[in-house]
């Protein structure tokens, strides 16, 4: 339905009888914002110049502001057409008074009139407001200042590299090549049980894959002091709204009969730990992390880099997430990509550090930093890690706020996240990085005491 049919509502009465009957209501979770209203209608310019800046389209906010006008319009037509129909129900008990009941009679068949007209409005009123809201869950999220503009990945900016890159005497293997003949990954049978992306580790690989998130959960939380949760694997809808994966991107998801949807990443569900609640301040910062399986259709990615574990639809990752006040939320994010780094550096990979520009950051972030680790047998970098700023994107979309002191106004979190980090192309980077020249690798020392063993060697 378009702007001219809702608004048409208010003088058609059977116009809101088709649209009951025949479409959805708008569920509980649509109540979210994903910018503060007052920013849009205030400073219009100020958010397309945002949206511009990340070559999104601007027209949303036209969109915006007609149906925002004509629904605070509907909103007057209400309280008008309710203060009309309080008149009218005391001028008739004044003329019942006076023993005039005929013009008593009278005004009660205009008062039918006049709350028939009410009803006709509300609904219409209502019918705007969801229109708003559906609205408002498509409109980006603005980036920050600090931001480098550009239209593509070739333009992110490289902020450092770490590490010396690995040399060989050698022609280097891909860690398909690598981990086949070491017997650590069955391609294969993974795809006869699933299909393809979903991969079955075995023997010594099993082990490792197990060895990385031990260690990477174990570092988030002991040493950077995160607060570990194990997080279900399945999420409603309502929590994919609020971290912004919906309605977008309902098509790289994997989603059950009943309406409940795989996790794309622990992000969803730490995030909504505390959706539609209110934060103590003393609580804040808030930093949490998890390993969970991830699950993604990729559908926008068919064929691309799909041989070994440089895309899959199963993955292992895991996540970090933070809950902060906006005076803080910028230097949360710097120590959050350092965090994201430590993984790297223990085990000694090669690694780079990239600010991404306004045309590659997405819709939900302000700012954010890929961390991306150098894999020598396929000859390039590999993202293990994206660490964003939501700022309060997804803390309005969530209803995620803390009060700043007692009897204070609650205010909106900023929510940041960050990988902590991805698996599949870790473990491709670590064989390929320790690849000996008789096809033996090395297992970095961090991981040894967890693998059990200090080389994987065919058997």
């Amino acid at each position: 339905m378009n702007f001219v049919q809702v608004s048409s509502v208010l003088s058609n009465p059977l116009g809101l009888l088709f649209r009951r009957a025949f479409s959805p209501p708008i569920p509980a979770e649509y109540t979210c914002r994903v910018l503060d209203r007052d920013l849009i209608r205030k400073q219009p310019d100020v958010v397309r110049a945002g949206i511009n800046r990340k070559g999104l389209d601007s027209s949303i906010v036209d969109r915006f502001l007609e149906v925002d006008s004509a629904w605070r319009a509907a909103i007057q037509a209400v309280e008008t057409a309710n203060a009309e129909s309080k008149r009218s129900s005391k001028r008739v008990g004044e003329l019942m008074a006076q023993g005039k009941k005929e013009e008593a009679e009278a005004a009660k068949v205009e008062i039918r009139a006049q709350k028939e007209n009410l009803a006709v409005s509300e609904a219409a009123e209502r019918e705007l407001e969801a229109q708003l809201r559906e609205i408002e869950l498509e409109v980006p999220n603005l980036p920050h200042e600090s931001v480098p503009d550009g239209k593509t990945e070739d333009e992110n900016v490289v902020v450092r590299v770490v590490g010396d890159v690995p040399g060989f005497d050698f022609e280097p293997k891909a860690h398909w090549d690598l981990a086949e003949s070491l017997a650590l990954l069955d391609l294969p049978r993974g795809a006869k049980i699933a299909g393809s992306g979903f991969p079955v580790y075995t023997g010594f690989g099993a082990r490792l894959q197990r060895a990385l998130f031990n260690f990477m959960i174990d570092h988030q939380t002991l040493v950077n002091g995160y607060h570990e949760v194990y997080p279900p694997y399945l999420t409603n809808r309502a929590s994919l709204i609020g971290t912004g994966q919906l309605p977008k991107f309902e098509d790289d998801l994997y989603k059950t009969q009943d309406d409940i949807f795989l996790i794309p990443t622990a992000e969803v569900p730490i995030t909504n730990l505390y959706r539609d609640e209110i934060l103590d301040a003393a609580d804040l910062p808030l930093r949490i992390a998890g390993y969970s399986a991830c699950f993604r259709r990729e559908a926008g990615a068919a064929g691309k880099d799909t041989r070994g574990l440089q895309r899959l639809h199963q993955f292992d990752k895991v996540e970090m997430v933070k809950f902060c006040t906006a005076e803080t939320s910028y230097d949360e994010l710097e120590s959050l990509t350092q965090n994201a780094e430590d993984i790297l550096r223990l085990l000694g990979l090669h690694y780079r550090v990239i600010e991404i520009c306004t045309g590659d950051i997405g819709a939900k972030g302000s700012k954010q930093y890929d961390v991306e680790v150098w894999s020598p047998g396929v000859g390039k970098w590999l993202e293990v890690s994206s660490c964003s700023n939501f700022e309060a994107y997804q803390a309005r979309r969530a209803m995620i706020r803390y009060r700043p002191e007692a009897g204070a106004k609650p205010e909106f979190v900023h929510i940041l996240n960050g990988s902590g980090i991805a698996m599949p192309r870790t473990f491709a980077a670590i064989l390929e990085t320790y690849q000996q020249a008789d096809g033996s690798v090395v297992v970095p020392e961090v991981l040894r005491g967890l693998v059990g063993t200090d080389v994987l060697r065919a058997a």
